[in-house]
């Protein structure tokens, strides 16, 4: 296995950063996997006087570590980490030097004061957008406590424990021998799930904001800083930075890039937002607002945020269908990221529910790595544009299923199909299954709101022109509102929008 002549390039000026001597501990055997595992390796050390390569014995084969002289970091890749998951051995191997990852101080200082011994394991595809977050924040949480251990492991190279532990999704992350979580997780979130535990004081003591931002994804962000460009007091109170958009791959339409994916994206989000005094507040879901002398936001934590305006701007999530088996099978069957949870099901039946554009392109991509696809649509005809349905139709391993009702998703540990109801003449069917990926639209996070705020029908809140809502002082943008198209520049227009006119409600009054 050879790298190509412009990744080398890019990694020779990477390696060119690493600030201590790294030995690379490998347990390879006589397969191919291996093989190309010692070709890449080599490959690598012969790039840097400062990487040596040494065989030894490991608990997988094949597979490496990467450590200091003289002492065990704790990072072990088992597989060959390329695709989505080469920028985790490069940044490996820089870390393991000595060169410090760009984290907060707070989060380094957290990661050290962890007692105990976790041996993690992430079992990843090397197709999935979500996987090298988890498997970077894992590797430098070994890096800074000796207590703690991480290895990936990609579930197509170790398939035996992939189907011994009916891992069905990916990231799939397990401490100790025991499942831990599946799914994206930020640094941060890793580290409240193991009982870091935020001081509600803190946010007590906070000054109450000109404008407080009640959500991280596009919206939120472009209000942020539209906000702190005013040289006004602003806050951002986010469950996750960076919303919806960490769960997307590729996106195509940005103005000005033409190609990016999500968590880049939101990684410059970040950046962008840190750049400013704003006072982020991740991880912290709202739970209610009152109208006081302030407005006034009240956290899931118990602490209270008091704003002079608010924005809210909490986005959307994926719609669920709402029948039985579909919550008892998350992440053992049912998904909802083709492009994450896709190779799992490689060689196997499964079925796409929804006609839009995201179904028929969920379904166009598994088609290429499962055995069959079948598309549920509950409308007489498709609902995707005709040039996604035209490349569906021409697939030979697709069918399509119009006017149908799901029933039900059945199984016993994990899906084995699931029943429907033609509409038309009203018989029951079943198909066997052995996955499934729900694609039938967004709902806005807006129940935390009651009926304080105005919504229509679905919960979308209900703005003007201006972003603003029937109370004054509070504004909306994003999905989250009754905008009629769902995009990341027109989130961030209207982010923009809300900021401006949050600002002019200040200065009148």
């Amino acid at each position: 296995m050879q790298l190509d002549a412009e990744i080398k390039e890019q990694l020779g000026q990477y390696l060119e950063l690493l600030e201590n001597n790294v030995l690379i501990k490998v347990s390879a055997g006589s397969d191919n996997v291996s093989k190309d595992m010692m070709a890449l390796l080599d490959e690598i050390a012969n790039m840097s006087p400062k990487i040596t390569v040494e065989k030894t014995a490991l608990a997988r084969t094949p597979s490496f570590s990467v450590n200091p002289i003289g002492e065990d970091s704790g990072v072990t890749f088992a597989g060959i980490p390329l695709g989505h998951e080469f920028t985790s051995l490069v940044l490996a191997l820089l870390q393991v030097s000595g060169r410090p990852p760009k984290i907060d101080q707070k989060l380094i200082e957290q990661i050290k004061r962890i007692q105990g011994e976790y041996h993690f394991e992430t079992y990843i595809s090397l197709e999935c957008h979500n996987c090298p977050e988890v498997v970077q924040a894992l590797n430098v949480m070994s890096i800074f406590n000796k207590g703690i251990t991480h290895t990936m492991i990609d579930g197509a190279t170790f398939r035996d424990e992939v189907e011994k532990n009916n891992i069905m999704a990916v990231p799939t992350i397990y401490r100790n021998g025991e499942y831990f979580s599946s799914g994206r997780m930020t640094l941060e979130e890793i580290l409240a799930k193991m009982g870091n535990i935020v001081d509600v004081s803190d946010f007590d003591r906070k000054e109450p904001f000109d404008v407080l931002v009640v959500g991280g994804g596009p919206a939120g962000v472009s209000a942020a800083i539209y906000a702190a460009r005013k040289g006004i007091r602003t806050g951002i109170v986010a469950e996750r930075f960076g919303g919806q958009v960490m769960d997307t791959m590729s996106i195509e339409n940005f103005i000005s890039v033409k190609y990016t994916e999500g968590p880049k994206l939101a990684a410059s989000f970040r950046e962008h937002v840190e750049n400013y005094d704003i006072d982020v507040m991740n991880l912290q879901r709202a739970r209610s607002l009152e109208k006081k002398e302030f407005i006034e936001i009240t956290l899931e934590n118990g602490a209270v945020l008091k704003s002079k305006t608010v924005i809210i701007a909490t986005g959307a999530r994926w719609r669920d269908l709402g029948v039985p088996g579909e919550a008892e099978f998350k992440n053992k069957g049912v998904a909802y990221c083709p492009h994450c949870d896709g190779p799992i099901f490689k060689g196997k039946d499964v079925a796409v529910i929804g006609g839009g554009n995201s179904g028929i392109e969920a379904a166009i991509d598994l088609a290429g790595i499962v055995k069959h696809v079948t598309v549920l649509e509950f409308m007489p005809e498709l609902k995707a544009d005709a040039v996604l349905q035209e490349r569906l139709y021409s697939l030979s391993n697709v069918a399509v299923l119009k006017n149908v009702q799901v029933k039900e998703i059945t199984g016993t540990d994990k899906v084995n199909g699931l029943t429907y109801l033609e509409r038309e003449p009203g018989t029951v069917k079943h198909i066997d299954l052995q996955g499934l990926f729900i694609q039938i639209g967004l709902l806005p996070n807006t129940d935390w709101l009651g009926d304080k705020v105005e919504r229509n029908r679905i919960g979308e809140i209900i703005v003007d022109s201006y972003g603003a809502t029937n109370l004054p002082g509070l504004f909306a943008a994003g999905d989250c509102t009754n905008s009629p198209y769902k995009q990341i520049v027109i989130s961030m227009g209207s982010g923009a929008n809300a900021a401006l006119s949050a600002f002019d409600y200040l200065i009148r009054n």
